[in-house]
């Protein structure tokens, strides 16, 4: 079992420090990050937190997962790992001017 956490359905006004804060009830927090629209610089309303153990973690998921924060139940649980796209993003549709048909 992996020590980094995923926290959805966070309230949009919790800042990483309330993240950490809550979460080291639970053992010792290494990170808190909580995911941000990179527009506006708003969460989006989840973060990963990483305890220092395994143990830790699991403690976490059975403390906070379905706590009710500000009127809103938590989802914690372990992070999946971030799955590689393989290369950069493509619009589908869009092309460059060279890749048009010369009439």
């Amino acid at each position: 079992m992996e020590k980094k956490l995923y926290v959805g359905n966070l309230p949009y006004s919790t800042k990483e420090s309330d993240l950490e804060e809550m979460f080291s009830q639970a053992g010792t927090v290494e990170s808190a990050v909580l995911i941000k629209d990179r527009n506006s610089g708003r969460s989006k309303g989840f973060g990963f937190v990483e305890m220092s153990s395994q143990a830790e973690a699991e403690e976490a998921i059975r403390m906070f997962n379905e706590f009710e924060l500000e009127g809103r139940a938590l989802r914690v649980n372990i992070a999946r790992p971030k799955e590689d796209s393989g290369g950069p993003r493509r619009r589908q549709g869009s092309r460059r001017h060279d890749d048009r048909e010369k009439y």
